[in-house]
């Protein structure tokens, strides 16, 4: 998402004729399909002074911190490095950090990657007099925008016209994203129609974010309340066939307004209103080329979204060690097929269930007994992801502690 501020703004890429030519480009992109082999996962946190963690935070203050890794968007008078372990740190509006694994090739291979560069990125923020977030919305600050840059000030203005949460969600949201690949061609709809009917009881379970700007909100989960207040066409749920994600993607990227057009200069607002669709009818007075659609895609944001394999987007930021723990439980929910057609049977009574999910949290009946169901089934499931026995025993007690509160 960050990096693509920095390239130049002519649209790269040929130009799209029409709808067809358009569809065809999201449906060539959007799932790559076969055995599953690689997991990633995306770990995001608010940062803060450790001595004053409602102070306000400077990019300066964390362009020092990171030295040799400050990515590209703080300005660093040298090109980013990645961490130790091949994680790499981008920066998001408000500050907050994100390291990004390198594909792992297995769950314990990510496991002991992440754990490095995170025990590496804590130490150099320690030693600058600041820590990362434990929540998954800032329960200190309101929202402040700390980077300027032609994307996110055209977004800021689009969310701002239709109310606060999109500024919330740009700069004091901290989630936590679990990168798996799409699968076989033919079990496709059934890994996408799980992962999407997952959400509301994982995020019922692993929901810690009611306190945001000093004030309780009497929310389960405030970060994802800002992101479900927000315009529905650009963060909830693709509608369109169950048995074909593809056609269900194009749909609603064909549907969702632009938040932001790459021109020369440093204005990139769209014009107001206009889809993506309206675009490739003639609405602009050029054509968008593949580039343009390919960064239109980078600012949708619903809870799964497809960027060739699954990118789930609809966990709260989890403490310290305990990213693992949700982590582990999607990898092994999605381990293998039975399983899956397992997961999603249990999750199916309550997948629309979003909007108890992020108010109640597990204090919702029917998101409680799903959540229980699915931590029962993951276990089961956990030996067969080559975890060690510990981090296991860890993802169990710490869900069942979840469970209990």
């Amino acid at each position: 998402m960050t990096m693509l501020d920095r390239d130049a703004a002519a649209a790269t890429g040929p130009e799209l004729r029409d709808h067809e030519d358009a569809e065809a480009h999201i449906r060539a992109i959007c799932f790559k399909t076969g055995p599953p082999a690689l997991i990633g996962a995306e770990l995001e946190w608010t940062v803060h002074h450790g001595a004053a963690p409602a102070a306000p935070l400077t990019t300066a203050a964390l362009r020092q911190a990171l030295g040799r890794h400050a990515p590209a968007l703080l300005d660093p008078p040298l090109p980013p490095q990645p961490l130790p372990l091949g994680g790499t740190v981008t920066t998001e509006p408000g500050g907050q950090l994100e390291i990004s694994s390198a594909p792992a090739r297995s769950l314990t291979e990510l496991h002991a990657a992440v754990t490095a560069d995170l025990d590496h990125l804590t130490g150099l923020l320690a030693a600058a007099g600041l820590t990362l977030g434990r929540h998954g919305v800032d329960p200190h600050r309101a929202p402040r925008r700390l980077l300027d840059t032609p994307r996110y000030a055209a977004m800021e203005r689009v969310f701002d016209a239709r109310g606060p949460h999109g500024r919330i969600m740009m700069c004091n949201t901290a989630g936590l994203q679990v990168c798996l690949d799409a699968g076989p061609a033919a079990e496709l709809a059934t890994r996408w129609r799980a992962a999407l009917a997952l959400g509301p009881p994982l995020i019922a379970l692993f929901a810690n974010s009611a306190r945001h700007a000093g004030r309780d909100t009497g929310l389960a989960s405030a970060r994802m309340a800002a992101w479900w207040g927000m315009d529905p066409r650009v963060t909830h749920p693709p509608g369109g066939p169950a048995d074909d994600p593809a056609e269900a993607w194009v749909r609603y990227a064909l549907a969702a307004p632009l938040l932001c057009v790459r021109r020369d200069g440093g204005c990139w607002d769209p014009p107001p209103g206009v889809t993506l669709g309206d675009w490739l009818g003639g609405a602009l007075p050029w054509r968008p080329t593949t580039g343009d659609v390919d960064y239109h895609l980078s600012t949708l944001f619903p809870p799964v979204r497809p960027r060739g394999y699954l990118e789930v987007r609809y966990l709260d930021c989890q403490p310290g060690g305990d990213w693992i723990v949700p982590v582990a439980m999607l990898a092994a929910l999605l381990g293998d097929r039975a399983t899956t057609e397992a997961a999603l049977d249990l999750a199916t009574p309550v997948a629309r269930r979003w909007r108890a999910a992020y108010r109640l949290g597990l204090a919702d009946p029917p998101l409680h007994r799903a959540a229980t169901a699915l931590a029962g089934l993951a276990a089961d499931r956990l030996a067969g992801t080559g975890l060690p026995a510990a981090v296991r025993a860890h993802v169990i007690e710490t869900v069942h502690r979840r469970l209990e509160l």
